[in-house]
């Protein structure tokens, strides 16, 4: 009985490593970095926006001439459509991040989070005219049920090997120390486009990344992926 418990834990233990860690690929296959570049590229990506300080970030991009993927959840989507608009209009990748973001999407049904996925591309496609091809889960946590839902909707996902925890903490320096610790040719760097605190690291990465020589391209060029499909 108790070597039957010890394996129930263990095996449960593995099961919440690999479903709360995206670059394990546990679950479902995810992106999280180009081991094979060798020359000083990143890819910058943002969860959670659109919202007011998207604007801010955006400038801040155009400042710096780096171009992002913007992972968007689709009810901030219906708040800013016009937001969603300007980081097209600016260049910038859009992809799917769920329609509501909930606290309770790991413990959805296949056919729950299918639901959320495609209610999000549609808010998308309106503004793209393509097929949303980039998922990122969201809290980067991968289930069965999540596999299952993407195994119908054909989505890639997009992970990062360089997490900013800035939606954890507004420490500033100690935000922007994680990320410059990390930073490697290839790597994938998560930030949020919703705070203050978020868009005054950003410039200071963006300035840091510009001294250190590195240049910031799209997801698209990184993974050699494309972030949309035929035009609808």
């Amino acid at each position: 009985m108790i070597w039957f418990i010890a394996i129930v834990l263990i095996w449960l233990g593995i099961n919440a490593i690999g479903s709360s860690k995206i670059s394990s690929n546990y679950h479902v296959k995810a992106f999280c970095n180009n081991p094979l570049e060798t020359e000083k590229k990143i890819a910058l990506t943002f969860d959670d926006g659109p919202s007011e300080f998207t604007v801010e970030v955006l400038e801040l991009l155009k400042k710096y001439n780096a171009k992002a993927t913007f992972f968007c959840i689709g009810k901030n989507i219906e708040a800013y459509p016009e937001i969603l608009k300007q980081i097209i209009a600016d260049g910038h990748l859009v992809g799917n991040h769920s329609y509501s973001h909930s606290k309770f999407f790991d413990f959805y049904n296949a056919l729950q989070i299918k639901e959320e996925i495609e209610k999000t591309d549609e808010l998308l496609e309106k503004f793209t005219s393509k097929k949303i091809n980039f998922f990122r889960p969201p809290y980067g946590v991968t289930t069965p049920s999540i596999r299952r839902a993407l195994k119908r909707t054909g989505h890639k996902v997009i992970g990062w090997n360089i997490r900013s925890l800035d939606g954890g903490t507004k420490n500033q320096k100690l935000i922007f120390n994680r990320i410059i610790k990390r930073i490697s040719p290839g790597g994938i760097v998560l930030l949020h486009d919703t705070a203050s605190h978020s868009v005054l690291v950003l410039e200071q990465f963006l300035q840091f990344l510009q001294q250190n020589n590195y240049k910031v391209i799209s997801i698209e060029e990184l993974l050699n992926l494309k972030a949309y499909e035929m035009e609808r």
